[in-house]
């Protein structure tokens, strides 16, 4: 199985979802989309073996990849909908008891840092948010010490909430557990890019905002338009102060509700020796 699927937990997530051993899951025959994307469902470096599935969130990486002359494609929801259905009381609180924003910062990878100028999206969130505020880091940045020490020192907490993974070293099964547990308790969800946990933060009931400093990665393919083309197909999804409505609108279409399949049909299809 591809790496890339154990990504956040995602195949544990499936797994124990179909009734499978989610401890050391099953093998799912194909490549699993691991974030919300632009593309096709990857990057676009992605290589893939000649004839294996790609299983995306929605139907718009499905014709995206269809425009690049791909095939292979079968569109079955996000994992985070998945667990959404396995842990609908995790982290709930009244609704009167939600307070504040988590934020999340545009984060590097493995292979490469972000830079931006911090001070100055600590100083505009300071003028924005009307609650308080919890920053989280990806792992990349939060051992960064300058960057967590900048945001520390803002006066805001700073959380991690592990690791995705990689080359099937160091993956937090309970990464999207953690990540659901801390968005069920707050209001609002923001962030210096539009990115996966704001769709997440929509799904179970926070407001979202992006905005400020969408800052720089080393080694970013702009064979995808970049950071600009997200910006110009998705406005309704940018600014402080946007119609929440119509953002919960686009989250349920790209996080894939009208594709969600039942334990019995998804089992047989993704998870090698499931044959029905």
């Amino acid at each position: 199985m591809h790496h890339h699927n154990h990504y956040y937990g995602h195949s544990h997530i499936l797994a124990r979802y179909c009734g499978l051993p989610d401890l050391h899951p099953p093998r799912i025959r194909g490549y699993l989309q691991h974030g919300w994307n632009v593309g096709d469902g990857w990057n676009p470096q992605h290589e893939f073996f000649d004839g294996a599935w790609r299983w995306t969130w929605s139907d718009a990486p499905r014709r995206r990849g269809h425009i690049l002359g791909r095939r292979n494609y079968h569109a079955i929801g996000a994992p985070w909908l998945y667990l959404l259905e396995q842990e609908p009381d995790l982290g709930v609180v009244p609704e009167a008891e939600r307070e504040g924003t988590l934020w999340f910062l545009f984060h590097g990878w493995e292979g490469g840092k972000i830079e931006g100028d911090h001070k100055r999206l600590i100083d505009e969130i300071r003028e924005t948010e009307p609650g308080p505020v919890t920053f989280s880091l990806y792992y990349t940045e939060y051992e960064r010490p300058e960057i967590r020490r900048a945001y520390l020192d803002a006066g805001f907490d700073v959380v991690s909430f592990g690791k995705r993974g990689f080359s099937y070293e160091g993956t937090d099964r309970k990464f999207l557990f953690k990540q659901l547990e801390a968005l069920r308790r707050r209001k609002r969800v923001a962030g210096n890019r539009l990115a996966t946990a704001m769709f997440y933060g929509a799904s179970v009931g926070c407001d979202v905002a992006v905005y400020g400093d969408p800052m720089t990665m080393g080694g970013e393919d702009p064979l995808f338009g970049g950071n600009a083309r997200v910006q110009r197909l998705w406005p309704e999804l940018h600014g402080k102060d946007i119609d929440q409505a119509v953002a919960k609108e686009i989250v349920s279409e790209e996080l894939g509700v009208p594709w969600l399949m039942p334990p019995h049909e998804l089992r047989p299809m993704i998870f090698d020796g499931e044959a029905p």
